[in-house]
Formats: C-alpha cells, sequence, structure tokens
C-alpha cells in the first residue's frame, strides 16, 4: 500500500479488472478534514484543445491518452478478430487490448485526480458550468476528443473532495452566454462559432484575441464570465464600468453620424460641381429649366 490505514477495515474486496490485475477495496472510517481556508476564487472554462482555462489566466493541458495511443490501439484491435475463438493466441491478445485501455485510463484518472486536488488546495470556492457532456458526445466529430478529456469525472472528483475538505463548488446554467459576453464591461456581442478565437467588443473596444495571455483569451474571458455569474462586479466597479462605457458609446455613433452626413455633403457638392454636358461636350445648365417652371408657378 502507498499508505498507511487510518483506522482499522471494516470490510476488504478483492477486484479483479479485464486486464487481470487485482485491486484491494477497503471501507474505513475516517475522521473529516478541513484545509486552511483561502480568499481566492476561480472560474474554471472547459475546452479541447486547452483542457481548461482559469479566470487569473492560467492554463492547463490534457495528456490525451486515447490520442497519443490512438495507432497502437487501432493496431491491435484489428489482430484481434482474426484469431480462432477458445485459442491461446486469442486471449492473448485480448489481454493485450485490454491493458492498453486500462493503461489510457489509468493516465486519465491520474491527470484528474491531481488536478482536481491541486486546485482544492488553492481556492476556496470553485465554479463550474453545467455542460451537457452527455449531449455533447452525440456529435461524431467531437465525441472521441470529449470522452479523451474526462469532463464529467472532473466535475465528479473536484465536486466530492470540495465536500470532504469543506470547500465551496459552484455550478452555474449552460445556458449563461460567458463565451457572448465582454468580461470588461458586461456587452452581449452575439452567439460566435467556434473557429472564431478573437473578437472585439463594439462597446467598450476590448480586444478578446487568441495571442493575449500565451493564447485563447477568448477562453479566459469566458472563464471570467463563470466566475463573475457567483461572484458580480461590486457596485463602485459597475459605475465606473458605465461612466467610461458612454463616452465610448458616444463617440461611436458620431463617429457614424458624422460619416453619414460627409457622405452626404460630398454626393451633393459633387452633383453641383458636376455639370451635364451635350453632345459636344459643352456645358449644360438644368437650374434655368426650374427656374422658368417656377415663373409659370407664379
Amino acid at each position: 500500500m502507498s499508505r498507511e490505514l487510518s483506522n482499522k477495515p471494516t470490510s476488504l474486496t478483492i477486484i479483479k479488472d479485464s486486464a487481470n490485475r487485482y485491486f484491494a477495496s477497503f471501507v474505513v472510517e475516517t475522521n473529516p478534514e478541513t484545509l486552511p481556508k483561502t480568499s481566492n476564487s476561480t472560474g474554471i472554462d472547459l475546452g479541447i484543445s486547452t483542457f481548461a482555462t482559469l479566470s487569473n489566466g492560467d492554463k492547463i493541458e490534457a495528456p490525451k491518452p486515447l490520442k497519443q495511443n490512438l495507432k497502437k490501439l487501432a493496431k491491435f484491435q484489428r489482430k484481434f478478430p482474426r484469431t480462432e475463438k477458445g485459442s491461446k493466441r486469442r486471449e492473448r491478445r485480448r489481454l493485450r487490448v485490454a491493458k492498453l485501455h486500462a493503461k489510457i485510463k489509468d493516465i486519465r484518472t491520474d491527470f484528474l485526480h491531481k488536478l482536481s486536488t491541486d486546485l482544492v488546495k488553492k481556492y476556496n470556492t470553485i465554479v463550474l458550468e453545467d455542460l451537457n457532456v452527455s449531449g455533447m458526445v452525440k456529435n461524431r466529430k467531437l465525441a472521441k476528443a470529449i470522452s479523451d478529456l474526462g469532463w464529467r469525472q472532473f466535475r465528479t472528483l473536484t465536486e466530492a473532495k470540495c465536500e470532504k475538505y469543506a470547500r465551496e463548488f459552484r455550478t452555474i446554467s449552460r445556458w449563461e452566454p460567458t463565451s457572448q459576453k465582454c468580461s470588461n464591461c458586461g456587452f452581449k456581442g452575439g452567439k460566435k462559432e467556434l473557429n472564431v478565437r478573437e473578437w472585439t467588443c463594439l462597446n467598450c473596444g476590448t480586444l478578446h484575441d487568441s495571442l493575449r495571455l500565451t493564447g485563447g483569451y477568448r477562453d479566459i474571458n469566458a472563464a471570467i464570465n463563470i466566475l463573475e455569474v457567483i461572484q458580480p462586479k461590486t457596485k463602485v466597479e459597475t459605475t465606473e464600468a458605465k461612466v467610461i462605457e458612454t463616452p465610448v458609446q458616444l463617440s461611436l455613433f458620431n463617429e457614424v453620424a458624422e460619416g453619414r452626413s460627409e457622405t452626404i455633403k460630398r454626393t451633393q457638392s459633387h452633383r453641383k460641381s458636376s455639370p451635364k454636358k451635350d453632345a459636344n461636350g459643352n456645358d449644360v445648365s438644368t437650374r434655368p429649366e426650374s427656374t422658368i417652371q417656377l415663373r409659370l408657378f407664379d
């Protein structure tokens, strides 16, 4: 065993998996543990290219064990059905496939355990988005990548460890527009496709691009919005944001209005400065005709 048991076990179960590995499962009574409280809170945005993006800008990459061993697994699985049923060779090849699957699972589980434990130790409040993972894996283009990351297992482990160490674990609705809203001023810029990695807020002009803070600022923006759903800005910060927003909004409208008026002025001046010409190239003015028409009406 890697560590001593805190008390005498009340029961013991021996488990054998498909890779012919044996595990001993103990049931032991333990005392509740608590960690020193901190004032740190974090919102976590889960993704495919980057496993987790924290609201403070930190990024955690996943090992993606299935992707790393996909070719080897495909090779073992091609050879397995070519063997005769009930033969020793078939059992050996089945065991090779099972051991590789177990290795992939162990790498993923080890990563998720270490990450969830580290987050629980650092932050007093952890906020996650309630993703519809079961519905997302129905997308055949993303199912393999999502399954390789283990989003649901990460949430389960983090929630259990928060409960164990007296931390606060919160989730927000999956319908919150975390990727559509600007974390600087709160302006909603509309739905954006996954391939849109940078965008500029139309209200405050903040650039959410893929080059800031070592890449993926769109994900950092979403992580900040996830945290602010539970811990919104104070009134002072909100008032200051509004004071900053107003001149920008007016300047934007002024630019549009001025641009339109300039266009009208240029069009009118162009019409005045470009008189019509006849077939011989002589200038022909239409203004006397209009003057005659007015006199007739008089």
